[in-house]
């Protein structure tokens, strides 16, 4: 077996999609905001009821740093514990470049179909063991992979902290009616923010604006778009990163629906920790 793997569709965008904003979902059209809600009030309350939220789908369009386009269906169980499948696909990087993402027991697998068996002697599935990572220079290849165990819903808040929060006006997206709301904030204001935050809520903050800096993004401009029942329906972040521009939206399909996420496979599966191990040894 070779003991030089690429990863299908570049780890960069593996990372980046594992820490997108899942913020939340509607069930229906709803209604309006409240008139007497400014737009502040309005987007603290969308995040607010993110925190709530056990499981999610969505779909993610857009550009990623060096990637380029991408696109990607996902389902993601966020309480009791962090479970994920996803199907994503690197439109600027030929036709094979597809991959699908599955995230349950603290391990990560990542698969290629055809075009990663033909590297992995038939084998179309690498395993990522989580704890490991950035224990071994090798695997942090996978970056910002490391924050696959916090709430995705983190991003959804830095919209709160941005200063010139603005209503853009009311439009439907895929058939629910919500009010747009858009703003911009820097890093640096985010970390000043901190401080007003409870431990656990800061934790997760500090890990994404880490994320975010490591990409040499330093200002992101967001929108939300937010329904009748005060949970987002989508959600739109981008700036520009050392790499290229990050331009990511995500449209919420379901909330709260049960998720089964299984393990490939071991017959199909490269486990990487084991794969190195052996390499060392020989």
């Amino acid at each position: 077996m070779k003991t030089s793997v690429r990863v299908p569709v570049g780890a960069g965008l593996a990372a980046l999609l594992l820490a997108a904003g899942a913020v939340g979902c509607s069930k229906g059209d709803g209604a309006e905001e409240s008139p007497k809600m400014t737009p502040a009030a309005a987007v603290a309350k969308a995040a607010k009821n993110a925190e709530e939220i056990d499981s999610i789908r969505y779909r993610m369009t857009g550009r990623a740093p060096e990637e380029g386009r991408v696109e990607a269906e996902a389902e993601m169980q966020i309480k009791p514990t962090l479970a994920m499948s996803m199907k994503m696909t690197a439109l600027d990087q030929g036709a094979g470049a597809k991959a699908e993402i599955r995230l349950l027991d603290k391990a990560m697998y990542i698969g290629g179909g055809a075009e990663a068996a033909k590297e992995m002697d038939g084998k179309s599935w690498i395993k990522f063991d989580l704890a490991a990572l950035g224990a071994d220079k090798e695997l942090n290849q996978l970056g910002g992979a490391s924050q696959a165990d916090k709430n995705p819903a983190t991003e959804s808040t830095f919209l709160t902290g941005a200063k010139d929060v603005e209503k853009v006006g009311t439009e439907t997206v895929d058939g629910v009616k919500t009010t747009h709301y858009k703003g911009t904030v820097t890093l640096a204001d985010l970390e000043k923010s901190l401080g007003d935050e409870d431990e656990a809520t800061r934790e997760k903050r500090q890990k994404s604006i880490e994320q975010y800096e490591k990409l040499g993004v330093d200002k992101l401009t967001m929108d939300m778009w937010i329904d009748g029942d005060d949970h987002t329906k989508q959600f739109r972040m981008r700036g520009d990163a050392d790499k290229g521009p990050l331009d990511m939206t995500i449209t919420f399909l379901g909330l709260n629906e049960p998720v089964k996420v299984t393990a490939p496979p071991a017959e199909d599966t490269v486990d990487l920790a084991e794969m190195m191990q052996g390499a060392q040894q020989g």
